[in-house]
C-alpha cells in the first residue's frame, strides 16, 4: 500500500493529542499531562508492567498504548463526572482515524484494547489507570490537596479495576515512593566529588 494524503493527516491529527487537555484538568484547578504526553507514559508502564508479568509482546504493548486515547483527537477526554452524562462514540471515530491509511490495522489493535479479553490489553489499561495515581503524587508533591480527597477512590480503583498483580505491586509502592527521589540521588553533589571545589 501506498503512502497517502491520508497517512499525512493521520501524523497530523495525532499531533493534535498536544493540544488536548485532560477532561480532569476541570477539577483540578492546576495544570496536567495533555493526552499526548499521558500516552508517552501509558507506553513506559505498560512495558514495565509486561516486564514484571512476564509477557513478552512488547510489539503488541506497545501498539495499544500508542493507539488507547487516539480517538480522543475526535471524541475529547471526557472527565470522570462528564462520563456520567456524555459518551463519545470512540470505536467510530478510531475507525475512521485509520481508514485508508497504511496503518489501517491499527483500527483492530484498538479494538482488542477495548475488549481487553487479552493480558496485553488488561496490562495497557492498568497501565492507563496508574498513570493517573503517578500524576496525582506529582500533583501532591505541588502542594494539591485533591490527592488526599482521592486517596479512598484510587483505593477502589486499585482494590477493584487493576487487572494484574504487577499493577497493583506498583501501585503499593507509588504510596510510599518521593516522585524527586530520582534525581536527588544522581545530582552532581552525590556524584561528583569534586563538585563545588
Amino acid at each position: 500500500m501506498a503512502i497517502s494524503k491520508k497517512d499525512i493527516e493521520l501524523l497530523f491529527e495525532m499531533g493534535s493529542m498536544h493540544n488536548i487537555q485532560r477532561g480532569w484538568r476541570q477539577h483540578l484547578g492546576m495544570d496536567c499531562f495533555t493526552v499526548l504526553e499521558h500516552s508517552y507514559r501509558v507506553i513506559w508502564i505498560a512495558l514495565i508492567l509486561a516486564k514484571a508479568e512476564g509477557v513478552k509482546d512488547e510489539e503488541k504493548i506497545m501498539k495499544m498504548a500508542l493507539v488507547h486515547d487516539l480517538p480522543e483527537t475526535r471524541v475529547s477526554d471526557l472527565s470522570y463526572v462528564q462520563k456520567v452524562y456524555a459518551k463519545g462514540d470512540e470505536e467510530v471515530a478510531c475507525k475512521e482515524i485509520f481508514e485508508g491509511t497504511v496503518v489501517e490495522d491499527f483500527y483492530k489493535t484498538f479494538c482488542k484494547y477495548e475488549d481487553r479479553d487479552s493480558i496485553e490489553a488488561k496490562i495497557v489499561k492498568d497501565a492507563d489507570n496508574l498513570d493517573v495515581d503517578l500524576e496525582l503524587k506529582e500533583f501532591e508533591e505541588r502542594g494539591s490537596q485533591l490527592p488526599k480527597k482521592w486517596q479512598k477512590f484510587r483505593q477502589m480503583i486499585r482494590d477493584e479495576k487493576l487487572y494484574t498483580n504487577s499493577a497493583k505491586e506498583l501501585w503499593d509502592l507509588l504510596q510510599t515512593c518521593d516522585t524527586a527521589d530520582w534525581h536527588l540521588s544522581i545530582n552532581k553533589w552525590v556524584k561528583i566529588k569534586t563538585a563545588g571545589l
